[in-house]
C-alpha cells in the first residue's frame, strides 16, 4: 500500500526535503504545495492578468493556489502541517482545519513556543512533532510497524 502524503506549511525551510530523504525504502508518495515563494505569491496574476489592488492580486493567487492544495489534502492519507518558527503562517492553519475537517490523519510540526497558540490545532492532530526525523519515524512506524532503533 503506497501512504500518500501532503506536506503543507512553511516554505523558507528545508524540512519537506529531510522527510522525503528520511521516508527513502518506504512506499510513501509525497506531494506539496508551489514551495517557490514568488511563483505562489504572483500565479494568479501571472496567468489571469494583473491587478491594481494588492487585495484582488493575492486573492487570485491564493485561489490558483487552492486547486492544488484541496487535490493534495483531499487525496492524502496523511497530512503534516509544519509550523515553522519565523511567519504567522495562518494558510497552514486552514490547511490543518481543511484535513481535520475531511478526517485526514494529521501530523502537526512545530517548536515547542507555538504549542499554545496552536493548543486548538494541536488537539485536532494525531501527533505533534517537533523534528522531521520524528515525522520519519511516525510513517516508518505506520508503514511497518516498528520503533526506532
Amino acid at each position: 500500500m503506497t501512504l500518500q502524503v501532503y506536506l503543507s506549511g512553511e516554505i523558507h525551510t528545508d524540512w519537506r526535503e529531510q522527510i522525503v530523504q528520511g521516508a527513502q525504502g518506504l512506499d510513501v508518495a509525497f506531494e506539496a504545495p508551489v514551495t517557490d515563494h514568488a511563483a505562489s505569491d504572483d500565479c494568479g496574476v501571472a496567468i489571469l492578468g494583473a491587478e491594481d489592488d494588492k487585495f484582488w492580486h493575492d486573492r487570485k493567487g491564493a485561489m490558483v493556489n487552492a486547486i492544488r492544495t484541496r487535490r493534495g489534502i483531499e487525496q492524502a492519507d496523511v497530512v503534516v502541517v509544519r509550523f515553522g518558527e519565523k511567519y504567522k503562517q495562518w494558510n497552514a492553519a486552514f490547511d490543518a482545519g481543511m484535513a481535520a475537517a475531511l478526517g485526514k490523519s494529521l501530523i502537526i510540526l512545530q517548536p515547542a513556543e507555538h504549542d499554545h497558540a496552536l493548543k486548538e490545532v494541536d488537539a485536532a492532530a494525531l501527533a505533534v512533532a517537533r523534528t522531521p526525523e520524528q515525522v520519519v519515524q511516525i510513517l516508518r512506524y505506520v508503514m511497518t510497524g516498528k520503533l526506532p532503533g
